[in-house]
């Protein structure tokens, strides 16, 4: 890393201290999100008796005229999050960062969920800019974003993901 890179690193990590202590909430308590922003994905973890952790969404807006557009991406941090309700049953193969290899696992649809303390985190990359709101639940979530409720809620309860390893499925050739 060259050193500017390495100075624009520590004032961004300058800066999201000062975010953090205007919150007045412990620093532990934002590492799934700080993780979310850093390297993506969702993320969950126990720390000082507290469960947290972060689901991330995409919302892309597409300019059909000017032939641009950009994609947000919302992250939802989730303080002791409470699983409220599940609909639905997808089928999907997942990957973990725990396991070398993917699984077949159920996912529901829809998920309601709650907690403690919730903060959506809003990255914009057409103004670069990071957008920081309390939000009071219960939150819905469908799709992608009810799988990674799902998938964390399960790391945050029991460690490892339940699944079936792809080396169970079968090739079919057809004709």
């Amino acid at each position: 890393m060259k050193e500017e890179q390495i100075k624009k690193l520590l004032n961004f990590t300058i800066k999201e201290n000062n975010v953090i202590k205007a919150l007045k909430l412990p620093q532990e308590i934002f590492l799934p999100l700080l993780f979310s922003i850093r390297y993506g994905g969702d993320w969950s973890l126990k720390k000082n008796s507290k469960k947290l952790m972060s689901v991330k969404e995409k919302l892309t807006k597409y300019d059909e005229n000017k032939k641009v557009g950009y994609t947000l991406e919302l992250i939802y941090l989730f303080v002791n999050p409470t699983l409220i309700s599940e609909i639905g049953k997808i089928y999907r193969m997942e990957k973990c960062s725990n396991n070398n290899e993917r699984k077949l696992v159920e996912r529901p649809y829809k998920v309601t969920i709650d907690g403690e303390y919730i903060i959506k985190a809003t990255l914009d990359p057409k103004s670069m800019k990071i957008f920081l709101k309390h939000l009071k639940g219960p939150l819905s979530f469908t799709g992608s974003g009810a799988y990674g409720v799902s998938h964390e809620i399960e790391h945050l309860n029991h460690d490892k993901i339940k699944g079936i390893p792809f080396y169970d499925f079968e090739y079919v050739l057809e004709e």
